[in-house]
């Protein structure tokens, strides 16, 4: 047997049937359909996970990458020692270096920089050549993550960008590779399909072959957090990543990916960031089952629709990668307690306890002018700055990009912008943190400190307050 050839097999058995593939990219896809059992008590239908974390790169997106992998090579546009190129939150550059490294071609991802550590690590274990670039500007900034990308791939030498969220191969992958898995996997008896929507193209392909392979009949349910823009909502930030739509604030236009075919959903659940949190960590402890925030953000809005079910439906939820990228975030406790997502668990005093100013609005956006800045302050000393409009409710804690200070602002001209007189960030601390660690972690610092509760800011306490209720 020579390398990279799989064993030759008896005619009556394929080699895929039994796990045996003639390179990595090969093994992408058939991935395991798992049932619910524990977090789905007083449902009656049927729930069911399709894993794919179990995909070599860890995640749904190595369909994609191998499809338009195998679409830019038939067209002559990716050639033999090529560059393979992408903007991406992480998981579609990880199936693009895992099926480019199989095949020769180097490889360059842009990343935001919210971009999780592990997916960071992940893309340069397999060779990637990884550039960070900052992650809260519009889509029409030149050093937005997709127009770098689109900058690096013309001005190298045999560079090809993949666009994910343009290129047809996308949703192209899942109509002849996810879609029909699930017919197989379920009989034909699967009534609902529920996916997240990031570029649209598993929701999209996956969606589509199960209509028209139904005739109609299979739902196709988006679950969407509750700000992103496909759902309706105003396209503020949230902490998920890698599904819904996000809309900067500075944004010209409201760009939608064409690998998205919103005419494939049938409706939409949205499911807020502390309930994406609090199931992937429910997950991990009830059903073993360690996902990511996206897929926890599927899994809610597939539980909460299929309470409403009869015993005959099926419902199959799908989840695109593993928490193990997420470690440092939804599975880590100080993360949790910092932004406030925890709950009270035991009789120590806690932030919440303390005189909290919960005046209104609770931050400056980034757009205001000096004089602007000094009404909203109205008689208080710092407030966060954000990149967003300042509204009367809570506002994300993702969108501070500063704070504001009364002394900085007084020899200003008051229509200067504030941006020009920001200084370094507010700590942050959770509403149900022990006084005890939230005095800890504001430091030294002898400024306001901001109190956060379920990733939102919903106040501030002085630091004199905070460290007198210490215990």
């Amino acid at each position: 047997m020579t390398a990279g050839t799989a064993p030759s097999t008896p005619d009556s058995v394929s080699s895929a049937e039994l796990n045996v593939y003639a390179s990595v990219a090969d093994a992408i896809g058939n991935t395991p359909l798992v049932r619910l059992n524990r977090v789905t008590e007083g449902i009656e239908a049927a729930v069911y996970a399709k894993l794919e974390f179990l995909n070599p790169g860890g995640s749904v997106k190595d369909r994609a990458a191998r499809a338009m992998i195998d679409a830019a090579e038939l067209s002559g546009d990716l050639r033999p020692g090529g560059t393979v190129v992408e903007g991406t939150s992480g998981n579609t550059g990880i199936g693009l270096a895992v099926v480019a490294a199989s095949r020769g071609y180097r490889t360059i991802v842009v990343v935001p920089d919210k971009s999780s550590a592990e997916k960071i690590s992940f893309l340069r274990a397999h060779g990637a050549d990884v550039r960070v670039t900052k992650g809260a500007l519009p889509t029409h900034h030149p050093d937005h993550v997709r127009n770098v990308a689109r900058r690096i791939a013309d001005e190298i030498d045999g560079g090809w960008l993949a666009g994910q969220y343009d290129n047809p191969a996308n949703p192209g992958a899942h109509y002849v590779t996810t879609g029909p898995e699930l017919w197989r996997q379920t009989q034909g008896r699967i009534t609902h399909f529920v996916a997240g929507v990031g570029t649209g193209g598993t929701i999209s392909g996956t969606g589509k072959f199960l209509k028209e392979v139904s005739g109609g009949a299979v739902r196709v349910i988006g679950a969407d957090p509750e700000t992103s823009r496909y759902s309706g909502g105003d396209g503020r930030a949230y902490y998920v990543e890698s599904i819904g739509h996000f809309v900067h604030p500075d944004s010209e236009e409201d760009i939608w990916p064409d690998s998205y075919d919103r005419t494939v959903v049938d409706e939409f659940v949205t499911v807020a960031d502390r309930e994406s949190i609090d199931t992937v960590r429910s997950l991990a402890r009830t059903e073993g089952l360690l996902v990511g925030g996206s897929g926890g953000t599927a899994v809610a809005a597939a539980l909460r629709h299929a309470r409403t079910l009869p015993p005959d439906a099926v419902v199959v939820v799908l989840i695109p990668d593993s928490g193990r990228a997420y470690l440092s975030k939804y599975f880590d406790d100080d993360w949790v307690a910092r932004l406030g997502f925890d709950t009270r668990t035991s009789g120590s005093r806690v932030v919440e306890d303390l005189p909290i100013d919960t005046r209104v609005p609770f931050a400056v956006p980034a757009d205001a002018t000096v004089g602007e800045a000094l009404a909203l302050l109205d008689g208080r000393e710092e407030l966060p700055v954000v990149l967003a409009r300042a509204t009367p409710g809570p506002t994300v804690v993702a969108e501070i990009t500063g704070a504001v200070e009364r002394k900085n602002l007084l020899d200003a001209l008051t229509t200067d912008p504030v941006t020009n007189h920001v200084s370094a960030a507010l700590a942050v601390v959770g509403a149900f943190e022990t006084v005890d660690a939230a005095v800890s972690r504001a430091g030294g610092d002898r400024r306001a400190v901001v109190v956060a509760s379920s990733g939102s800011v919903v106040g501030s306490i002085s630091a004199a307050d905070l460290q007198a209720g210490e215990s």
